[in-house]
């Protein structure tokens, strides 16, 4: 195998601390968590206690002021150990920088550290029953009044972290007839009159996240809770845009340290396993098609440090990022396919990991922009249009 050379002895110390706090406060609840569909709220408050939520927030906020390897580190650990219910990541790592990019200092000072600690769960409510993938097709309105309010009004589905989030970053159109120059991004709490949560969904996979359906019906809000004021007012498509990027790098990494994990877990399960009176791993085909998926999940994992170190250097373009999260995401359900055949019937049964992770998989190719979005983002960016 390559040796990886992304990150430093510190971060490696970092992974050992973490995988100790998953050892005591998630793997001997987490099964437990699937079956009642959520984790349970007080690991969110442990974790900001051990300083693992919002760690590259600046001290100023409460935060660690640390590089993004550190959520990388935090991101695949989680994977690795099939952890998918924790939703540590997108709190982290989406919700908590938009703030940190686009709010106002009084925002900031407001909310940040609320994150770090854990005393507020956050989510960001992008996707609508009829619009998905699609930002620009958001129905999710928030219209000024004359006294200088905005009435808020629709309807989010698929939110991750929905249903215990005390913060929503919300995106609803101030001028439904401008198009993407209309959206704008608005900061709701927990408790405002008019917002509901619905039903947590009951999904495929990642059955420990507490996926929602949020209800905004003539929720008032202060123009304090735009993001970034009136003067970010119309500009939330272009946030959308520019933090892209990052969130997408992130479904990467996710997928190709479970693909990994699955690989690791079908090694030793066809050691072990006897067929005929030898063991699985000694047939030819079972070499073989290990052999094929380590080597392309090695290839994948380069190029997915690579991507990390451009995110370091905030140079990972749009397309680059629409090759990792497509490409990964793909390469994952394959592993997934290919680990739980080699399985067999056990490959069927939950109370093994390999199944777990094939169910958690499937999504990686929707959310986040599905597969066939990024192919058009990539596609585009090399001077090919459909139009």
């Amino acid at each position: 195998m390559i040796e990886r050379t992304l990150f430093s002895t510190e971060h490696e110390a970092f992974r050992d601390s973490f995988r100790r706090f998953m050892d005591k406060e998630i793997a001997p609840h987490h099964a437990a968590w699937e079956d009642q569909g959520y984790v349970d709220r007080t690991v969110w408050n442990k974790a900001g206690n051990n300083g693992f939520l919002c760690m590259t927030l600046p001290e100023a906020y409460g935060g660690s002021g640390a590089d993004k390897l550190y959520s990388v580190v935090q991101m695949e650990e989680l994977s690795r150990a099939g952890f998918t219910g924790i939703g540590y990541g997108l709190h982290s790592e989406i919700v908590a920088p938009y703030i940190l990019h686009y709010g106002t200092d009084a925002q900031k000072k407001k909310y940040l550290p609320k994150l770090v600690s854990g005393e507020m769960v956050g989510a960001i409510a992008m996707s609508e029953p009829a619009a998905g993938s699609d930002l620009q097709g958001v129905k999710t309105s928030a219209l000024l009044q004359p006294d200088g309010t905005y009435l808020i009004n629709g309807s989010k589905t698929f939110i991750t972290n929905g249903w215990h989030a005390d913060l929503v970053i919300l995106v609803a159109k101030t001028d439904p007839a401008a198009g993407a120059k209309g959206t704008s991004l608005f900061l709701i709490e927990r408790g405002m009159p008019g917002f509901e949560k619905g039903k947590r969904l009951k999904k495929l996979g990642l059955k420990a996240q507490d996926t929602s359906e949020l209800f905004f019906d003539n929720v008032k809000v202060s123009a304090d809770q735009l993001l970034g004021g009136t003067a970010m007012q119309g500009k939330g498509f272009i946030c959308l845009m520019e933090q892209l990027p990052w969130e997408r790098l992130q479904i990467a990494i996710g997928g190709i340290a479970a693909a990994q994990a699955a690989i690791d877990w079908t090694v030793q399960y066809v050691k072990d396993r006897k067929v005929f009176g030898q063991s699985v791993a000694n047939y030819q085909n079972t070499r073989y098609t290990l052999a094929e998926l380590q080597t392309e999940v090695q290839v994948a994992r380069v190029f997915v440090d690579k991507c990390s170190e451009l995110i370091l250097d905030n140079k990972l373009d749009t397309a680059t990022a629409s090759m990792a999260k497509y490409w990964c995401s793909d390469l994952q359900c394959k592993v997934m396919d290919e680990c739980v055949q080699l399985h067999g019937g056990y490959g069927y049964m939950w109370e093994y990991p390999i199944t777990r992770a094939y169910a958690d998989a499937r999504v990686q190719r929707i959310y986040g922009g599905t597969n066939e979005i990024m192919k058009e983002v990539i596609s585009r960016d090399m001077g090919l249009t459909g139009r």
